[in-house]
């Protein structure tokens, strides 16, 4: 059997030398910027890197997902061997552990960081408590768990504006003499303008295709073909210097004008001037604290400046700290709802199934805005925050679809997902699954919101203004939840406005959510005329 290019070139740049002090790299730290293998002299380290096919079909990732893993895992194995460390990569047919255990018994104690990843964590802490593995921080995180207490509220829930705002205040980070820069921490709301096609979307850079890449997406074809989703290997970032240079093109093209359009949509664009960096932030190819001193470094409006810094050191921190302190909602959780798979929560009794026009089987809904989001999702595992929040979770939730689910899906289906951003992401936020834990009231909305921050409605066989089903669906789940969401203030005036709605269209709404609901779940695309006759 003729030897991969991989293995080839790796060989060849190997220098596997006795006496060296060993380091396990994982599959989302692919970095020599942080921790033990920033510190230490090339010649004198080693690292470990481990490829587990188990991992890549414990769920149906999508393959370009996987193609991110794998791809940017063999480049930093090369990358590293260039520079003098020794490599010794692994391919296991189960869990990571299963590859350490023998390989410490070889070389002795293995040093990590600290796994971002509660799954990865677990796999390895008979490993940790047995001394096999030494854990050190995580050096990629900005912020610690006991900031996240500070401001956890007498009832026990967490909120990011005010953990944001502590960090400001640590860290001095766009702060002026104890004041926040310009008068107040946040300018969410000056960032939330429609596009209407001005200024012009930057065009994506795109990658050279080497042979270790295309090696990669030829055994993903071969061994996870039954996998969701398009490769797309010329956009896909796989070395350290793809990475610079994506950050580089979202630097030049689209911090400027990231703030004012952060919320907006469009089928002409699935990012519009997001810089589609999460996936290699979140694999470390990317350092976030570098991230941040070239923003606040950047000569860019001071509304895009906070927009952008929020999401790093805000909203990704935070997320991140309450899926630790809450062991991955598990504390929530009852004990028959808690597995490796993750927990199950749904405040609001959700449970109905994920409709199959989420998927990547040619099944369509019949909801513009549903189907142009999906199919952008499965072509590219992207779409940005905004989309995945209003269009994928919002529809989502009017049908009272499982939060656990929900999260699933998103957890497969974007290159940017991991256990720890994906289940506080979409579990709490998105389907307000946690109930008030770490967000004040569902992101729910009709028709009308998708129409003013998108274009998807004008191709749309509905009408917003006047039989988007959308919108009945949104009563619907409002007189369902009313009981569960009746002391919540930041619903006072559509729960107010629900008091006032005829018996006539209650009635009419709800038999809309039973319809859709219905359609969807038979995998029946929605049809005007058929919602016009109810």
């Amino acid at each position: 059997m003729p030897q991969s290019q991989f293995v080839r070139q790796l060989r060849q740049l190997n220098n596997d030398k006795a006496g060296r002090k060993w380091i396990y790299v994982p599959y989302d730290q692919v970095t020599d910027k942080i921790g033990p293998l920033a510190r230490a002299a090339p010649e004198e380290i080693g690292i470990i890197l481990v490829e587990s096919p188990w991992k890549g079909s414990r769920r149906p990732y999508h393959k370009q997902k996987l193609a991110l893993i794998l791809a940017n895992l063999r480049h930093f194995a090369l990358e590293q061997a260039a520079r003098g460390v020794a490599v010794r990569h692994v391919v296991t047919g189960g869990p990571y552990s299963t590859a350490l255990a023998p390989l410490a018994q070889e070389l002795g104690e293995i040093t990590m960081m600290q796994a971002a990843e509660r799954e990865l964590r677990v796999d390895l802490q008979p490993l940790v408590e047995a001394g096999t593995i030494k854990v050190v921080p995580h050096e990629g995180w900005l912020t610690t768990v006991d900031q996240l207490k500070k401001i956890q509220a007498k009832d026990g829930t967490y909120r990011m504006d005010a953990f944001y705002r502590l960090v400001r205040q640590t860290t001095g980070i766009l702060m002026e003499a104890g004041k926040p820069q310009g008068g107040k921490y946040s300018f969410d709301a000056e960032n939330r303008l429609p596009w209407k096609g001005s200024p012009a979307v930057p065009e994506l850079p795109v990658f050279a295709v080497d042979e270790i890449t295309e090696e990669v997406a030829a055994l993903i074809e071969k061994y996870f073909a039954e996998h969701p989703g398009k490769l797309d290997l010329e956009h896909l970032p796989v070395r350290q210097s793809d990475a610079d240079r994506l950050w580089q093109w979202a630097k030049d093209n689209c911090l400027s004008n990231f703030g004012p359009y952060e919320d907006a949509m469009s089928s002409q664009s699935t990012s519009l001037f997001h810089t589609r960096i999460s996936s290699c932030l979140n694999i470390h190819r990317l350092i976030p604290r570098e991230i941040v001193e070239d923003v606040l470094s950047a000569d860019i409006p001071l509304a895009s400046k906070e927009g952008f810094i929020r999401q790093v050191i805000g909203w990704r921190e935070f997320v991140h700290k309450v899926h630790v302190v809450t062991d991955g909602f598990r504390t929530l959780a009852d004990e028959n709802d808690r597995s490796d798979m993750g927990a199950n929560v749904s405040y609001l009794g959700s449970s109905n199934d994920l409709p199959k026009a989420y998927w990547d089987w040619g099944i369509k809904s019949g909801l513009n805005c549903l189907d142009t989001v999906v199919d952008s999702v499965w072509q590219e595992g992207y779409s940005h925050h905004i989309t995945r929040l209003m269009v994928l979770s919002n529809i989502a939730n009017l049908l009272d679809v499982s939060p656990r689910q929900l999260t699933d899906w998103f957890w497969v289906a974007y290159t940017d997902a991991f256990d720890w951003v994906v289940e506080p992401n979409v579990m709490a936020m998105g389907t307000f699954g946690t109930g008030d834990l770490m967000t004040t009231k569902p992101y729910i909305s009709g028709a009308a919101y998708i129409n003013k921050m998108s274009d998807y409605c004008r191709d749309c066989q509905f009408d917003p203004a006047k039989n988007c089903p959308i919108t009945r669906m949104y009563w619907a789940f409002l007189e369902r939840h009313r009981e569960n969401l009746a002391g919540n203030q930041r619903l006072a005036m559509p729960l107010n406005s629900l008091k006032k709605r005829s018996s006539e269209d209650k009635s009419k709404d709800k038999k809309i959510y039973e319809t859709v609901l219905q359609n969807l779940q038979d995998a029946q695309p929605l049809k005007l005329k058929d919602l016009e006759q109810i």
